[in-house]
């Protein structure tokens, strides 16, 4: 069976809304042979990286980066799973050949001023992992309505839809 993780740090109203919007999605009833492994970001481990099939992050954006909790996570587990990094230590360009090179993922990004340090870093940081994006970031700015969680609903169940064909 595979396995879907989905790493977050969902410490509001607004994130947890995302958060369950995307779980709808992976969990959908057609969406057979998955198994959807959720793990708070400061919980996550280099085991349940390496044991998952694709990656399904969530993050607020906070003072224009992600959570400090997903950061956490990246830096706890970043070159035991495959990460690349240059010759300053930093993210490398090129990308990782690790064991989870290649694995679908996909990220919500919630804030209330800007989100783009926020998702620049997460992709950066994917980027030397060598995961693939597998769907459209969710990015929402402001409150989250009813259109914000159809795109979280659609990014869980398109994450999980790939996992299982």
């Amino acid at each position: 069976m595979a396995r879907l993780l989905v790493v977050h740090h969902s410490p509001t109203r607004s994130t947890r809304a995302l958060l369950d919007a995307a779980l709808e999605g992976a969990r959908h009833p057609d969406i057979e042979g998955v198994e959807v492994q959720v793990v708070p970001a400061l919980e996550a481990t280099a085991d349940d990286v390496l044991a998952a099939d694709g990656y399904l992050l969530g993050t607020p954006a906070n003072f224009g980066y992600m959570s400090g909790a997903l950061k956490h996570f990246f830096d706890s587990t970043f070159l035991q799973v495959g990460g690349a990094l240059d010759d300053s230590g930093g993210a490398g360009d090129g990308p990782g050949a690790g064991p989870t090179a290649k694995r679908p993922f996909g990220l919500w990004v919630h804030g209330r001023y800007d989100l783009t340090g926020a998702v620049r870093a997460v992709t950066s940081i994917v980027q030397a992992l060598d995961w693939r994006q597998a769907y459209d970031i969710v990015e929402v700015l402001g409150d989250v309505d009813d259109a914000a969680k159809e795109r979280a609903t659609e990014l869980g169940g398109t994450l999980a839809a790939l996992l299982s064909s």
